[in-house]
C-alpha cells in the first residue's frame, strides 16, 4: 500500500469552545456522547521544497461517508506521480492550495492530465507559461521555432502573457493587437520627428558655418541625442504571423484539454496582404534618388539593371551564385546548401534538396522550406556555362589552397587542407559558405554598380521578370520559384507583370495597319 494511504484517516473532532473562544478539547462535557463532534479527515502530503511536512486537514463533514469520499480522492491523486519526486511535490502544492482556499478536491483524471503536460496543477496557468511550455515542445524547423520564440518574447508575453490561460478571451486579444497599432503610431511620429531634427542638424552649404551657426547646430545635435532611436513598426503581415503563432499555441492547448475555445481565431486584423512586386522604372529610380523612398517593400530590377549587376559581379568569386539566383530563383539558403551531386550540367537540370539556415549566427543544414521547395528545375545553357567555369575556378582554388597549406605545414604551421564539403558554393577553405557572407557580397556589388536598392531575396523575384519576359506565364513562375500555389505568384507579381506586358501591348497596337496617322501614340514614338 502506498505511503500516502497509510498516513491518512478519518476521525471526529470536538469543535466546542469556551466563552473566550478557545477549543475545549478533552475538557468538553459532551465528549461522552456517541455522536458528539464533527467528522474530519487528515492526510499527509508530500514534503514541500524545504523538506517540511504539510498535512492536509479538513473538518465539518456531516457524514463519515462524505469524508471517506474526499479522502479517497486525495489518495488517488497522491498515487499519480509514482516515483517522480518533482511531480509529487507539485501535487502537494496543489492540494495545499485546495486546503487553504477551501476548494473542492479535483478529480484524479484532471490532475493526471495536467501532470502529463508539465503545467501548473492549480488551474492558474498563464498564457505566458503555456507559450513557454508549448514552444519548448515544438519539433519544427529551427528557423520556424526561432520565429515562434521571437513572437513570444517580443510581443506575446509582454502583451498577453499575464492573463490566465482559461480566462483569456477575444477582447483581451483584440486589445493586444489594437495596442500594437497605437504603438506603431507613436513609433512613426517619433521616427518622423527624428528625421526632421536630423535635417535641422545639417549645414547645407559647402563652407564652414559661422560661430553663431555652429553653436545652434551643436544645440540641435544635443536635442537629437536625447531623442529615441529609429524603430521599425509592426506591419500588417507581421501582426498576421504573430496571431498565427498565438492561434497555433492555443489550438495545442485545446488538444491538451486545457481550454475549450481559441480566442485568437476571432481577433480581427488588417488584411496584411503580400506586397506587390514593383519594377525599378526610370521614374521610380529618379524619385528614389531624390527622396530615398522605395515605391514598395518588394522592388525588382529591370532586365537592364539585372545585366548591369551581373556585369559588375562577373569578377567576383560568387558570380555564379548570383547568376543562378537571378535566372532560376533559388533562395539564399538553397544556393549555399546546393550540392554538386544534385547538379546535372549535361542534362541541364538542378535539384534543390538541401538548404543552409542560420540558428542565431551558426549555420545548420536542413531540408528545403517546404515539400514543394524540394524540386528539380531546368538550367539554361548560359547558366550551365557559368557553372562549368565556376567549377573549374573552385578546383583551382582547392589546388592552390592545398599547395600553400603543405608549404606552411613544412614551415611548422598547423594548417589544414581544403575541406571537401561537396557544396557548389563554398568559402576559400572549402567549408560551408555562411549565408550572410553572400548577402554582404551582394550589397557591396550593388553599391559598386550604383543600382537602386533591392534585397538579395528580391534577386529571386527578378527571376519572375525574366521568366515572363521570356514568354513564361504565372504557372511557369510558380513552378520555377517553387511556390506552394499559383495564388502566391499572382498576389506578388500581378502588378509587375502588367509593366512587363507594356511591350507586348505596344507590339499588338502596331500590328494593325492604318491609312491615317494615329491620333494617339505618335507622340510616344520620337521618330514617328
Amino acid at each position: 500500500m502506498p505511503a500516502s494511504r497509510r498516513a491518512g484517516g478519518i476521525s471526529k473532532r470536538c469543535e466546542c469552545r469556551s466563552p473566550d473562544g478557545k477549543l475545549l478539547g478533552k475538557t468538553c462535557p459532551q465528549l461522552s456522547k456517541k455522536n458528539h463532534g464533527a467528522v474530519q479527515l487528515r492526510q499527509e502530503l508530500p514534503l514541500d521544497a524545504d523538506g517540511k511536512r504539510r498535512p492536509f486537514r479538513r473538518t465539518g463533514y456531516a457524514k463519515v461517508t462524505d469524508a471517506q469520499s474526499d479522502l479517497s480522492k486525495l489518495q488517488a491523486i497522491l498515487d499519480l506521480p509514482g516515483d517522480d519526486e518533482d511531480a509529487a511535490r507539485r501535487v502537494g502544492d496543489l492540494l495545499q492550495n485546495v486546503m487553504r482556499d477551501r476548494l473542492d478536491i479535483p478529480e484524479a483524471a484532471e490532475v493526471s492530465r495536467r501532470i502529463g503536460v508539465g503545467v501548473p496543477l492549480d488551474g492558474a496557468m498563464t498564457v505566458g507559461e503555456w507559450l513557454d511550455t508549448w514552444v519548448e515542445s515544438k519539433k519544427t524547423r529551427k528557423t520556424t521555432t526561432n520565429g515562434y520564440r521571437s513572437h513570444i518574447r517580443v510581443h506575446l508575453k509582454p502583451g498577453v502573457g499575464h492573463y490566465r490561460l482559461d480566462r483569456f478571451n477575444v477582447g483581451h486579444g483584440q486589445e493586444f493587437f489594437d495596442a500594437i497599432d497605437d504603438a506603431n503610431e507613436v513609433v512613426a511620429a517619433e521616427n518622423q520627428a527624428r528625421r526632421e531634427q536630423e535635417a535641422r542638424c545639417k549645414w547645407g552649404k559647402n563652407s564652414r558655418p559661422p560661430a553663431a551657426e555652429s553653436a545652434r547646430l551643436a544645440l540641435e545635435r544635443e536635442k537629437l541625442a536625447e531623442m529615441p532611436p529609429y524603430r521599425l513598426i509592426t506591419g500588417p503581415a507581421t501582426k498576421q504571423r504573430i496571431r498565427a503563432t498565438l492561434r497555433t499555441a492555443l489550438n495545442a492547448a485545446i488538444r491538451r484539454q486545457l481550454i475549450t475555445f481559441n480566442p485568437a481565431a476571432w481577433v480581427e486584423l488588417d488584411s496584411g496582404k503580400r506586397p506587390k512586386a514593383v519594377l525599378w522604372t526610370d521614374l521610380h529610380v529618379e524619385h528614389w534618388r531624390k527622396t530615398g523612398e522605395k515605391p514598395s517593400p518588394v522592388m525588382v530590377w529591370t532586365p537592364q539593371q539585372i545585366g548591369a549587376f551581373l556585369d559588375e559581379a562577373e569578377s567576383d568569386r560568387l558570380y555564379a551564385f548570383f547568376h543562378l539566383i537571378a535566372f532560376r530563383g533559388l533562395r539564399r539558403g538553397e544556393g549555399v546548401g546546393q550540392d554538386w551531386v544534385n547538379v546535372d550540367l549535361d542534362g541541364q537540370a538542378i535539384t534543390i534538396a538541401k538548404t543552409i539556415i542560420t540558428d542565431g549566427w551558426t549555420p545548420t543544414e536542413s531540408l528545403p522550406k517546404t515539400d514543394g521547395a524540394a524540386a528539380t528545375i531546368a538550367l539554361d545553357s548560359v547558366n550551365v556555362g557559368v557553372l562549368r567555369e565556376h567549377r573549374a575556378r573552385q578546383l583551382a582554388e582547392r589546388d592552390t589552397w592545398n599547395a600553400e597549406a603543405k608549404q606552411e605545414r613544412a614551415d611548422g604551421k598547423d594548417v589544414a587542407d581544403w575541406v571537401d564539403t561537396g557544396k557548389v558554393f563554398v568559402d576559400l577553405d572549402g567549408s560551408w559558405l555562411h549565408p550572410e557572407k553572400v548577402s554582404d557580397a551582394f550589397r557591396r556589388i550593388c553599391k559598386q554598380a550604383d543600382l537602386p536598392p533591392i534585397n538579395l531575396r528580391d534577386l529571386r523575384h527578378c527571376a519572375a521578370t525574366l521568366i515572363h519576359a521570356g514568354g513564361g506565364d504565372l504557372h511557369a513562375i510558380k513552378e520555377t520559384l517553387r511556390h506552394s500555389t499559383i495564388k502566391l505568384a499572382s498576389d506578388t507579381y500581378t502588378s509587375l507583370l502588367k509593366e512587363v506586358d507594356l511591350e507586348i501591348a505596344e507590339k499588338a497596337a502596331a500590328i494593325v495597319p492604318r491609312a491615317r496617322r494615329p491620333r494617339y501614340g505618335a507622340a510616344l514614338t520620337p521618330n514617328a
